[in-house]
């Protein structure tokens, strides 16, 4: 047995010997109650190696069936990852992945010969792009992608990618949560996009993980990882253990679009139709967003809204800066109700807005 898989059988064995006290507190009495125990120890006992054996087993199967539909991308500058996303050779990845580029070398699983891709369309609003193989190879197989609404936190996931350029490396870890709203940074390549719904997992997500896969035991792709936190106390590094992917559903919707469209053309966003600026208050803190561009026919000019309003909450979040308002209409969906409070001259007022699209 290796290494690994004697730890995760001490853990268990470890678990199992809690069980004891648990059954006697439940009532384990009576005559023949200790032959029954000291079977029921050893039947448990005899369970522990099997239990880790099939956890291996589940992982091993898993990286077989899915490790075939994730690639390395390569750019001029940037490395990724991606997903097949059908067996016409379409790639989705993150818009952050092919920058500003439209040609890249792809790499598979089973080969190191490089392959030629062409952008199709990439959309940095969602942080997704796709990219078209030239040639498929054999052994080049489509993903499995699952039903973001049946993920759970708590259930076992493993991150698939190209991790600082060591392709088809795989991590394991958990959900840690669901429905996050997360602000990519700007800097370094990154899209700044909002986007809402995201997964958290505790599985280690690199530099070079971005567009590959974040994979349940079925074999189902739930997320594309996209970026990891960062702890600003440790100087922007990478905080251990907290990554985020975007959602197969959103994932799904998007890259179906380009593939059937050659763009996006319902985003699935909602929006209020202006442009904004942040505003500061007399102690130069941050105090609103200002319109500055109503668009016409938009959902803000619906509700009466006018330039130099300012917005100060979106229903029941509160909005201080052009980040804090996308977050809050991340969160929701085109033709959404909800109140928005704004000032306009000096004067506090509520409106019902009913959100567009972005």
């Amino acid at each position: 047995m290796d290494l690994s898989r004697r730890r995760a059988a001490a853990r268990l064995a470890r678990a199992a010997g809690l069980l004891c006290p648990v059954l006697l507190a439940a009532g384990c009495t009576g005559p023949g109650a200790a032959g029954e125990r000291a079977e029921g120890t050893a039947a448990r006992a005899a369970a522990v190696p099997r239990a880790a054996a099939d956890l291996q087993s589940d992982y091993l199967r898993v990286i077989d069936d899915v490790l075939p539909s994730v690639v390395q991308i390569q750019g001029r500058d940037d490395l990724g990852s991606g997903v097949v996303f059908d067996d016409r050779g379409h790639i989705v990845t993150n818009a952050h992945v092919v920058g500003d580029e439209r040609t890249f070398r792809v790499t598979t699983a089973h080969s190191e010969d490089p392959l030629r891709a062409t952008l199709v369309y990439s959309y940095p609003e969602q942080d997704l792009a796709v990219v078209k193989l030239d040639r498929v190879p054999d052994g080049v197989e489509a993903a499995r992608f699952g039903d973001s609404a049946k993920v759970r936190v708590g259930q076992i996931v493993l991150a698939m990618g190209s991790p600082l350029g060591l392709s088809s490396s795989v991590t394991q870890g958990i959900v840690s949560a669901t429905g996050r709203t997360v602000t990519e940074g700007s800097s370094g390549g990154g899209t700044g996009a909002t986007i809402g719904d995201m997964v958290q997992t505790s599985a280690a997500i690199n530099p070079g993980n971005s567009g590959g896969a974040l994979v349940d035991l079925d074999g189902r792709v739930i997320g594309i990882p996209t970026l990891a936190a960062t702890d600003p106390g440790l100087g922007d590094s990478a905080a251990p253990g907290i990554g985020f992917a975007i959602p197969a559903s959103m994932v799904r919707t998007v890259a179906g679009q380009i593939v059937r469209d050659g763009k996006v053309t319902d985003s699935g966003r909602a929006a209020l139709g202006i442009t904004g600026r942040t505003v500061v208050d007399g102690d130069y803190r941050a105090a609103g967003v200002a319109v500055v561009e109503v668009r016409e026919g938009g959902a803000a000019a619906g509700a009466g809204l006018r330039e130099g309003d300012v917005i100060t909450r979106v229903g029941g979040s509160e909005v201080t800066t052009i980040t804090s308002l996308t977050e809050a209409l991340a969160a929701r969906k085109p033709g959404e109700r909800t109140k928005v409070t704004f000032t306009r001259d000096g004067d506090e007022r509520t409106v019902e807005v009913t959100l567009g699209e972005q």
